[in-house]
């Protein structure tokens, strides 16, 4: 098995040339990435009632008028639409469950941070429908040139991200689908300010906390900021994050091997105004028990750690994804 440091930026690289993110774990030009250098390109529990800024919408707005139970069946309609390579991850990522439990609905304005490669993104359009709009939110430039692979071409081409994103969007979803937005983190738009009614960070903070960790820059604190910002009074910020034990090392535990601690994503968002609502179990995964020495690109869907066919292998992919905090903050009134 080789080394777990070794192979990360192999393991990067494949994610970002798989485009991921919210979208399927990494992010690149045209789609941001989400491990350590990236992994984004989310968690959830099966409730949810509407939304406090759902009822508020307009009256044509299907979230205003529609039961819980007409959002959920239309949620799983589009989730069985979905290719088998998307489906096959549901298991893992529990995407209607994750959905309801920050109350997600049609119509609705919703950001979504690093949308990658559209694995996220590709549900919520239609789901959110013509009524709705989504808005994808990257990572500013100056984090992703902290990344190895981060070449000047790279740099380049990923600088014209927000102009090419909503166009990009739009070839992923033919009918009913949402009006489509971009913005780098920490550069929000003044026309943005309170006009979302969620805000999901999924796999998305590690990299954020890991370079803030290290003094680069407050990358957390703007994201955070953005978000509390971009929400309506009484708006939802979702997470899901790879989570690290209470009792993990705190600098193991600083976003460099892409777990999280729940209680430092709680006192980064209680410090940025969010008050915790909830808390679920829905993207647990107790088999994901990692050592100090362990990277969360050793398992699925990365698997950047070991070698194809070796029993080092097997037993990555025996654990199954990470397991990840689903965390449910709300903007106060």
């Amino acid at each position: 098995m080789m080394s777990n440091r070794t192979l990360l930026p192999l393991a990067l690289l494949s994610l970002l040339l798989a485009g991921c993110g919210s979208g399927d774990d990494s992010g690149s030009a045209s789609s941001a990435p989400e491990p350590a250098p990236m992994d984004a390109a989310t968690a959830d529990e099966p409730t949810a009632g509407e939304s406090t800024t759902a009822e508020a919408m307009d009256d044509d707005g299907m979230a205003n008028g529609s039961t819980t139970d007409e959002a959920g069946g239309r949620l799983a309609a589009i989730l069985a639409d979905q290719p088998e390579e998307v489906r096959a991850r549901y298991d893992a990522r529990n995407p209607q469950e994750t959905l309801e439990f920050f109350g997600i609905e049609p119509g609705m304005t919703v950001v979504e941070a690093l949308p990658g490669g559209g694995w996220y993104t590709r549900i919520l359009l239609p789901y959110l429908g013509a009524d709705g709009t989504l808005i994808g939110a990257n990572y500013p430039i100056t984090l992703f040139e902290q990344f190895e692979f981060a070449t000047e071409e790279f740099l380049a081409e990923l600088a014209g991200w927000a102009e090419a994103f909503p166009a990009q969007a739009g070839g992923w979803c033919e009918d009913d689908c949402a009006t489509v937005r971009a913005y780098w983190m920490g550069d929000l738009p003044e026309d943005l300010r309170g006009t979302a009614d969620a805000v999901l960070y999924i796999r998305a903070l590690h990299n954020m906390a890991r370079f803030q960790n290290e003094g680069i820059d407050d990358y957390l604190d703007q994201a955070f900021a953005d978000a509390f910002a971009v929400l309506k009074p009484g708006g939802v910020m979702g997470v899901v994050q790879h989570a690290a034990g209470e009792d993990m090392p705190a600098a193991w535990a600083s976003g460099e091997a892409g777990y999280l601690k729940p209680s430092f994503v709680i006192a980064q968002a209680e410090a940025a105004g969010f008050e915790l609502e909830a808390e679920s179990d829905i993207n647990a995964n107790p088999a994901d028990k990692p050592t100090a020495e362990d990277i969360v690109w050793r398992l699925a869907p990365s698997l950047g750690t070991t070698e194809e066919g070796t029993e080092a292998r097997a037993e990555m992919e025996a654990i199954g994804e990470s397991n990840r905090m689903t965390l449910k903050f709300r903007k106060p009134e």
